[in-house]
């Protein structure tokens, strides 16, 4: 059977079944963890404005529409469509972007979506197609690529579960690779490696390295802190593009919820701001489906956190950067150490840095000489718009 596919446009009431269609399709995976709906449709109890309403800042200067495709009346996947102005502006490209990827394994469905998307993107002047990704594939948004290794252990918060034929139907449909993305898993042992005491040891000897946690009380001077860091660490980066202010009020609004103060340190050298590493207690621990309508709602999740967030044993390693004057003069290691040694008081069993480009040789090397080893790797793929759509 053929399955029907309809376009789903923002606002409409439909976006609640887009929202639902994962939980459907993957029903029953002990790994697969999703994000609270309240996230993508929107909560004002919880303050959340939620990604997939008009009113998120992406659509500020973005394009977007869903597709939604069912056979006999039940959903067997969805796909969005995006033009993200702003990317295209900061990097003088025409991309068009393809995300919130799910799809049962029948490739006629994944290629009747993937159809829609890059017919619906090329009308829009677009000469390729990126993703998958949430909307677009910009490095801060959540929810990159598609996994294609590491199945067997669950993602940590914002990162991205899914079967192994993904990969398979994308690659078929003519996407091919453009980067990869990766996990390390850390143990936290009862002591920090001798090296890495030496190294932070001998770089506070050579430099005047001061170090401090985040002021939780002052949350929204410390994440402009943050995005200020990020903006000048990562601009080289690919698929880098600014956080605005607006993004960086959500961002402080996320970190309320599980943040642990010393878990995310600044460090300043010469008492100039150099650098920032922010790890976070993973809420997915608490946030994995129950498989039942009533314990697998938000208010149920949300009050599961927040009566669990003190003793979850996981974190990741979400944004590390140094300012490029200040590399390569230690400061990244002395705040490894001193985050390593707040874990270890606080009883976390593990840390997981991620995501971490292929290439970002310095800091695959850092993960490293921290003790990691890789275990997930995620892929974003692109085609030019030409090879499908005539």
């Amino acid at each position: 059977m053929t399955a029907i596919i309809d376009q789903i446009e923002l606002g409409d009431r439909s976006l609640r079944h887009f929202v639902e269609v994962p939980w459907r399709l993957l029903r029953g995976d002990p790994h697969w963890t999703p994000p609270l709906r309240a996230e993508l449709l929107g909560n004002r109890l919880f303050g959340m404005i939620g990604l997939l309403t008009a009113r998120h800042p992406y659509h500020r200067d973005a394009e977007v529409t869903h597709f939604i495709a069912r056979e006999r009346g039940r959903p067997v996947g969805r796909i969005t469509a995006a033009v993200n102005r702003r990317f295209n502006d900061y990097h003088g490209s025409k991309l068009g972007f393809f995300g919130f990827f799910h799809v049962c394994d029948d490739y006629a469905v994944a290629e009747g979506l993937l159809d829609q998307a890059s017919r619906w993107l090329a009308e829009r002047g677009m000469s390729a197609m990126r993703g998958p990704g949430g909307y677009s594939n910009a490095t801060h948004e959540a929810h990159q690529g598609v996994l294609i290794d590491g199945f067997d252990a669950p993602p940590t918060v914002e990162l991205n579960h899914n079967p192994a034929y993904y990969a398979e139907h994308l690659e078929r449909y003519g996407l091919r690779k453009v980067k990869d993305y990766h996990a390390y898993l850390i143990p936290i042992s009862d002591r920090p490696a001798g090296r890495l005491v030496r190294v932070a040891a001998a770089a506070r000897r050579r430099r005047e390295i001061e170090t401090r946690p985040i002021d939780l009380g002052r949350l929204r001077e410390e994440v402009d802190r943050i995005v200020s860091i990020y903006n000048e660490a990562w601009s080289n980066n690919w698929g880098f593009l600014p956080l605005t202010d607006a993004e960086a009020e959500a961002m402080a609004s996320s970190l309320k919820l599980v943040a642990d103060p010393g878990m995310i340190r600044f460090a300043a050298v010469g008492g100039e701001l150099a650098a920032v590493l922010g790890a976070l207690p993973d809420p997915n621990v608490a946030l994995r489906p129950r498989w039942n309508r009533f314990r697998d709602s938000d208010p149920v999740r949300v009050f599961r956190l927040l009566r669990t967030r003190r003793h979850i044993a996981r974190t990741r390693l979400m944004f590390f950067g140094v300012r490029p004057s200040f590399r390569k003069l230690g400061a990244d290691a002395v705040l490894f150490l001193e985050v390593l040694e707040h874990a270890i008081r606080r009883g976390y069993e593990t840390c997981e840095p991620s995501l971490l480009l292929e290439d970002n040789d310095l800091i695959l090397r850092a993960a490293a000489f921290m003790g990691g080893e890789r275990y997930k790797t995620w892929r974003i793929y692109e085609m030019p718009l030409s090879s499908r759509v005539s």
